[in-house]
C-alpha cells in the first residue's frame, strides 16, 4: 500500500466542513434510505465536498472514494461518537439526538482501500 493515499487533500473537506451550516432541519438524515424523524432543535447537519486532488497534487477520481465518517462529541479532545457513510457521492448527513451543549465535528474521507485521511478541523455547533 501507498503512503500517498492517506496523505489525501482534505482541505477540501476542511474548508468545506468549515464553511458548513450546521442548522437543525426537519426531515430525514442524509444518505438514509429510510424516513427518520429527527427533532431540529437537537440536531447538527454538516455537509462538505469530496476532495479532488491528493495533498501531492495527483488527481483523485470519485471512484477511488468509499465514504466518509464522522467523528463527533461533546469535548474537542474526544469525540466518541461516529457515523459511518458508506457512499462517497453522499456528501450532507444530519446528525440528530444531541444533547444541550456544545458539540463538535469532523470527517475523515475513506478510499476504497479502506485507509482514513486525517480528520478535517473541528466545526461545532450550540445545541
Amino acid at each position: 500500500m501507498s503512503n500517498r493515499v492517506i496523505k489525501m487533500s482534505f482541505r477540501y473537506v476542511a474548508a468545506a466542513l468549515l464553511s458548513a451550516v450546521l442548522v437543525g432541519c426537519g426531515g430525514g438524515s442524509g444518505g438514509s434510505g429510510g424516513a427518520q424523524v429527527i427533532d431540529p432543535q437537537r440536531s447538527a447537519t454538516l455537509s462538505w465536498n469530496a476532495p479532488a486532488s491528493r495533498e501531492n497534487g495527483e488527481g483523485l477520481a470519485m471512484g477511488e472514494l468509499k465514504g466518509y465518517v464522522i467523528h463527533y462529541g461533546q469535548s474537542q479532545d474526544s469525540l466518541s461518537q461516529q457515523v459511518e457513510i458508506s457512499d462517497a457521492s453522499v456528501m450532507d448527513y444530519t446528525i440528530g439526538g444531541l444533547s444541550e451543549g456544545e458539540w463538535y465535528f469532523s470527517v475523515q474521507v475513506v478510499d476504497t482501500n479502506g485507509l482514513k485521511s486525517a480528520p478535517s478541523q473541528l466545526v461545532s455547533k450550540i445545541i
